[in-house]
């Protein structure tokens, strides 16, 4: 079974201690094969900031998967989001910005969706599309297939269209007929996870969206608690599904508990067998 944690918009120099502290005895207790935190690391980019993050992720340690969101380059330093945009994160996750992990049972890619000439808006090119296509063409058949971007590909609010990624229609029905199952993301610190295959798509395979909430952030929205997203599957048993869970932070009890769970069908792997 493998056990793959999401982690987003942690925003670090708005952090909420205790929620971090509770965040990282669980990723310790529960040792998944891989964490994945799906974007805007820090708040303001700041060298503190990303210190903050590399310690914490440095505590749980376990081998991580981190893609930059558009708070990870400079907003009020103008020179260097045009000179060394991901100046402060290379230094601390290196150049690599599109990350991937690859084991037998998983192949999760990262996509750098920032774009620093934009504040916020992130897109992803076609050559972007392109690449990412052929990577999933390559993986096994007991792969699960894991894409991750910062910004949705799929908005379940009318006041989120505006935060769609650019461009992800073309993703979406690529990625789809090259195989992958699952596309992650954050940015709108909402929750949720929805098939992509519509009548209006018609896909060539089944795509689901999974949304993280944030993580650790005292930037709540909505009255929607910090949360993080767990991703189970059996490569060695029943590979038709995929299990997400939400957990979410109790303000009681000072833990972060099971909530929701969603059974994603996986129908690629059922025309395996």
């Amino acid at each position: 079974m493998s056990t793959i944690a999401q982690i987003s918009d942690t925003h670090f120099g708005t952090e909420r201690p205790d929620v971090m502290k509770a965040l990282g005895e669980l990723l310790v207790s529960m040792r998944p094969e891989l964490v994945i935190l799906s974007g805007d690391v820090t708040q303001r980019a700041r060298r503190s900031q990303f210190d903050a993050a590399r310690r914490f992720i440095d505590s749980y340690d376990r081998p991580t998967l981190v893609i930059p969101g558009n708070h990870d380059v400079p907003l009020i330093n103008v020179f260097a989001r045009m000179v060394s945009p991901f100046g402060g994160y290379r230094r601390v996750f290196g150049d690599n910005l599109e990350p991937t992990f690859v084991s037998d049972d998983v192949l999760t890619i990262g996509v750098n969706t920032v774009r620093p000439h934009r504040h916020k808006n992130g897109e992803v090119s076609n050559a972007q599309v392109d690449r990412i296509s052929a990577r999933l063409r390559e993986a096994t058949d007991a792969q699960l297939r894991i894409v991750v971007t910062h910004q949705p590909v799929h908005v379940i609010r009318d006041k989120d269209v505006r935060n769609l990624l650019i461009n992800h229609e073309r993703a979406i029905a690529a990625w789809a007929e090259a195989g992958a199952d699952l596309i992650l993301g954050g940015h709108i610190h909402l929750p949720y996870v929805r098939p992509l295959n519509t009548p209006a798509r018609a896909l060539a395979s089944e795509l689901w969206s999974v949304q993280a909430g944030t993580a650790l952030s005292t930037r709540i929205r909505e009255g929607i608690s910090n949360s993080f997203n767990v991703i189970r599957h059996d490569a060695q048993g029943d590979r038709s599904v995929c299990i997400v869970e939400q957990w979410d932070y109790n303000e009681a009890n000072g833990r972060f508990d099971p909530g929701g769970k969603t059974t994603v069908p996986l129908e690629r792997y059922r025309r395996y067998t």
